[in-house]
C-alpha cells in the first residue's frame, strides 16, 4: 500500500519524539524536534504510511458536518444547541456521579472535542452537538469524570465505565473523528 504522503512538517523545540497529526481530511502534520535529521523523518513517516494512508481513507468516508472549517458562522450556528445538550447530559449523568463544577462552556476548539481545568469549569467543543448522542454522552462523561480523577489512570477509566461499560469502543469510534479527547 506505500504510496507517496504529502505532509507538512512542523520543527519543535518542546518535541522529544516524531508526532503526527491528521488534520480535517487531507492534512497531514508531522511534528519533530529541531535537531532531528530529515532522514530520520522520512523514514518514520514511510514506516507509518499505510496506518496514515487508512485513516485518510476512513476520515473521507465520514460525514461532511464533522468537517466544519471553525468558522465564525458555523460557531454561532451550533453553539446553543451544544449547551443544550451538554447541559442536559451533565444532569443525567451527575446524578449518578454527584461532581462539583461551577460552568459548562462551550468553545471554538480545533483539535479537541473537551476539557476541563481544575478550576471547574468543563469546555465542550460545538460539534458535540453534531454527534450522534452516544459519542456525545462518551465526551460528557468522560469531562465530568475528570472532577472524580483528574488523569487518565485505571481509578478514572473506572469512572467512566460506571455509566459507559463500552467506553473502549466508543473511544475509538470517536478518535476517527479526527479530534483528540
Amino acid at each position: 500500500m506505500s504510496e507517496e504522503i504529502t505532509y507538512t512538517l512542523k520543527r519543535s523545540i518542546r518535541a522529544r519524539a516524531l508526532r503526527i497529526s491528521i488534520l480535517n481530511r487531507d492534512q497531514v502534520i508531522v511534528t519533530a524536534p529541531r535537531t532531528m535529521s530529515e532522514r530520520v523523518i522520512e523514514r518514520f513517516v514511510t514506516s507509518k504510511s499505510d496506518w496514515i494512508i487508512s485513516k485518510l481513507e476512513y476520515l473521507k468516508r465520514l460525514p461532511d458536518h464533522l468537517f466544519l472549517k471553525n468558522s465564525k458562522k458555523d460557531f454561532q450556528k451550533y453553539k446553543a444547541a451544544a449547551l443544550g445538550v451538554a447541559e442536559r447530559r451533565i444532569a443525567f449523568f451527575n446524578k449518578i456521579y454527584g461532581f462539583d463544577f461551577k460552568k459548562i462552556v462551550i468553545r471554538d476548539q480545533k483539535t479537541r472535542w473537551g476539557s476541563c481545568s481544575k478550576t471547574g469549569t468543563i469546555s465542550f467543543n460545538y460539534k458535540i452537538a453534531l454527534l450522534p448522542p452516544h459519542l456525545a454522552d462518551y465526551i460528557i462523561v468522560h469531562e465530568l469524570c475528570h472532577f472524580g480523577e483528574m488523569n487518565h489512570s485505571r481509578k478514572f477509566w473506572a469512572l467512566v465505565g460506571r455509566t459507559l461499560p463500552d467506553f473502549k469502543l466508543l473511544r475509538r469510534e470517536l478518535n476517527g473523528k479526527g479530534m483528540r479527547q
